[in-house]
């Protein structure tokens, strides 16, 4: 039988807040090894449709702000047969049992599905089930925020959202079959205090990184308002890195 090929799934490509371009951040990529899931922005109340099997869901968490995390308030929607496991750099299993729980949302014992929330080291793990393997290294942004580097059946799959350039980017990029980075920011914008990406410079992390595929995503609701401004983007990105798009709600990749 021929193996089911490996599909990433937009559920929500803003960053900042929802408008009527997309939803904040969420990413879904169904494998064989289960369904891996990118932040927990808005557009994570459309993953039930998404969710067909029994197989393993993985949720990575890059840090706690709130367009990545918004999400969680929707988790009582699903009704799950397997439980949704999160991951997040250290820290996460505490900060979470705080933030998804009353006053602000319902607590975890009240879900219909089963959530289990493991806080991850920097550096490399095998996660089960499935034996998924991640590595995790520390980004440079406002507040402290996890890229993830993952083997899904073979293929390389590099997830970076809100950060600077630096070192551990490439590192996470090196040779990823496909790099999801964030683009918040315009070109030539200054981000100092903040750090995020520009269709400039995640097209140089690309190249620099020997990736062989780019998709831009998490595009600060401000900067990019409409759709064009993002074809904009795309166009800035593939002078420098030619194997780039950028996402849409409800786009489909296969690899």
């Amino acid at each position: 039988m021929k193996e089911a090929k490996t599909k990433i799934k937009i559920l929500g490509s803003n960053g900042w807040y929802s408008t009527e371009t997309g939803n904040t951040i969420c990413t879904l990529i169904e494998s064989s090894l289960g369904y891996i899931v990118f932040d927990a922005g808005e557009g994570i109340k459309n993953l039930g449709q998404h969710i067909k099997t029994d197989l393993p869901i993985f949720l990575f968490l890059s840090h706690f702000h709130l367009d990545h995390t918004s999400g969680f308030h929707i988790l009582d929607k699903f009704q799950f047969i397997q439980p949704i496991r999160i991951f997040g750099q250290p820290g996460t299993k505490e900060i979470l049992h705080k933030f998804i729980a009353s006053p602000y949302t319902i607590p975890p014992e009240k879900l219909k599905t089963k959530i289990i929330i493991q806080d991850l080291p920097e550096g490399e793990s095998v996660l089960s089930p499935s034996s998924l393997s991640v590595e995790c290294r520390y980004l440079v942004h406002k507040d402290s925020s996890f890229g993830y580097r993952l083997n899904v059946g073979g293929k390389i799959i590099t997830y970076c959202a809100d950060t600077g350039p630096n070192d551990n980017l490439l590192r996470l990029a090196q040779k990823a079959d496909v790099l999801i980075a964030e683009c918040s920011a315009k070109k030539g914008q200054p981000e100092e205090e903040w750090q995020h990406l520009t269709p400039e410079s995640a097209a140089e992390t690309a190249k620099k990184s020997n990736a062989k595929r780019l998709l831009l995503t998490h595009f600060d609701a401000d900067n990019y308002p409409t759709l064009k401004d993002r074809e904009e983007a795309e166009k800035i990105a593939r002078k420098i890195f030619l194997d780039t798009n950028v996402c849409y709600d409800n786009m489909e990749i296969e690899i």
